[in-house]
C-alpha cells in the first residue's frame, strides 16, 4: 500500500474535446447541476494527497478554488501523454511516492475506488489501473520508480502499453464512464436522472 498522504493527485482537464463538438470545452457542460469537470475534483477533495494538481486548457473551472494547483498546457499539439509528463514531473519535484492520474471527464470514480488503487500498490514500482473487468483504464497509479519510465512516454499508446502490464482494480462499468461525445453526455444524464436531461 502507499498513502495516500504521500501521492499527488494529478486531475487531466486539458484535451480538446473534438469529439464533442463546437462547445468551447466539454467539461463546462452542467451535469448534476455542476461543470461535467468539476466532479472528481470535489469527490475527491477530502482525500489528503500530499498535493493537488490541474492540468488545463480551455474550461472556465476554477480548479484553484478546491485546493488545485494549476498546470496550464499550452501546447497546440497536445495529447494526454504531454499532460501526463507535466502532471508527473511536477508530482516528481514533490518527492511523492505516487501520482495518481484521473479524468475531468470521468465524473462517477469515487475516493473508495482511489484508495483501492493505493491499497494495491506494492511499492515504488507500482502500476494499478483501473478497470471495468475487460480492459484497463483511468485512473492509474504510477509509483516513483516509475516517473521517469512515464516522463519518457511519447503519444498515447506507450502510456496505454504501460497500463496493460501494470495490476489492474475492477470497478463497475458506470464508474468508469468517459464522457467524450454529446451523445455520452445525455446517456449520462439519463442514467442518474440528473435535472439537465429532463430540459432537454
Amino acid at each position: 500500500m502507499i498513502e495516500v498522504e504521500k501521492t499527488v493527485l494529478v486531475l487531466l482537464a486539458a484535451g480538446k474535446s473534438e469529439r464533442f463538438g463546437d462547445v468551447g470545452s466539454k467539461l463546462d457542460e452542467p451535469f448534476l447541476s455542476r461543470p461535467l469537470g468539476l466532479h472528481v475534483a470535489v469527490t475527491l477533495e477530502d482525500m489528503p494527497f500530499m498535493e493537488r494538481i490541474a492540468i488545463v486548457a480551455g474550461c472556465q473551472i476554477d480548479f484553484a478554488h478546491h485546493g488545485f494547483t494549476i498546470i496550464p498546457n499550452n501546447d497546440p499539439s497536445r495529447d494526454m501523454a504531454s499532460s501526463v509528463r507535466l502532471g508527473v514531473d511536477a508530482a516528481r519535484e514533490h518527492g511523492a511516492a505516487a501520482v495518481i492520474i484521473a479524468l475531468a471527464d470521468m465524473p462517477r470514480v469515487t475516493a473508495t475506488h482511489i484508495y483501492r488503487l493505493l491499497e494495491a500498490a506494492t511499492g515504488p514500482e507500482a502500476v494499478v489501473a483501473s478497470s471495468n473487468g475487460r480492459h484497463p483504464s483511468p485512473p492509474v497509479l504510477f509509483g516513483a520508480a516509475r516517473f521517469g519510465e512515464v516522463l519518457s512516454i511519447e503519444g498515447d499508446q506507450g502510456a496505454r502499453d504501460l497500463i496493460r502490464a501494470g495490476v489492474h482494480v475492477v470497478a463497475h462499468e458506470q464508474e468508469l464512464i468517459d464522457v467524450d461525445t454529446p451523445e455520452q453526455l445525455e446517456q449520462l444524464r439519463a442514467l442518474v436522472h440528473a435535472p439537465e436531461a429532463r430540459r432537454q
